[in-house]
């Protein structure tokens, strides 16, 4: 009688340990299949796909390995030299000179990149593709290949240098223009104030602020007076009615 119910026992504990095992892998099998349909493929896994995410989720990583750096593109020349340097010059705008200074103390990075379209006449007929006339944020955006206010995707770069922690850009600011919320989005584009002018940061931050207007801001002043063109994003933020062109921009 007790070698039976001995037997019993050890019956009743595998029936246990077997229905255990099979719920954990009901278990592991249902969430496998939630993480490959809710989060890895829009379409139907291949043996491959299936495999490194199960592998995945047998073996989980202790730590998400870090991104990599931001890197600048090819052609952008190092903040180095213009580090500690002041450029003043000129930008010509449909045929008016405004006098510029570029600050290489506080904005390297941005300093050396615009000294470098300079010397290589980047900019020289190029557009101002951009007008803004609202009471907080009045600024002309130059630098655009056409009127679309096309760019060079190939020419970004970084870190954010200069950036107002009140979120002002003075009247005569000259600001670097970029991509949103990528700190590593700035081009060859810029923006100059031409009245007080304020701008909410985004994820990234504010703009690279790299120097400043010395004189003929009236220059810029008399084509905002003329307005946005209609068809522009609103009333006071579009293309400028007066087409303008960068017939020079030259810094020493």
């Amino acid at each position: 009688m007790e070698a039976k119910q001995a037997l019993r026992r050890g019956q009743e504990t595998r029936r246990r340990r077997d229905n255990v095992i099979a719920s954990v892998a009901t278990v592991v099998a249902i969430a496998l299949a939630a993480v490959l349909q809710g989060t890895v493929f829009a379409s139907n896994p291949t043996a491959e796909e299936y495999a490194a995410v199960k592998a995945g989720l047998d073996n989980p990583s202790a730590s998400a390995s870090p991104s990599a750096s931001p890197t600048n593109a090819a052609g952008v020349p190092a903040a180095s030299t213009a580090q500690g340097k002041t450029f003043t010059g000129s930008l010509v705008l449909n045929g008016s000179p405004i006098g510029i200074q570029i600050d290489g103390t506080k904005a390297p990075q941005a300093a050396a990149v615009f000294k470098s379209l300079a010397d290589q006449g980047t900019l020289k007929g190029r557009v101002c593709h951009r007008l803004t006339t609202s009471a907080t944020a009045a600024i002309l955006q130059c630098g655009a290949e056409d009127a679309t206010g096309k760019a060079d995707p190939s020419y970004t770069w970084g870190p954010l240098e200069n950036t107002p922690a009140d979120q002002k850009y003075p009247s005569g600011t000259i600001a670097v223009a970029r991509t949103s919320d990528n700190a590593y989005g700035n081009g060859q584009q810029f923006f100059i104030a031409y009245r007080d002018s304020t701008f909410p940061n985004d994820s990234a931050g504010g703009y690279t602020i790299v120097g400043h207007v010395t004189s003929g801001l009236d220059a810029i002043t008399k084509i905002a007076s003329a307005g946005v063109a209609p068809g522009g994003s609103s009333a006071e933020d579009g293309s400028p009615v007066t087409a303008v062109t960068i017939d020079s921009f030259t810094l020493n």
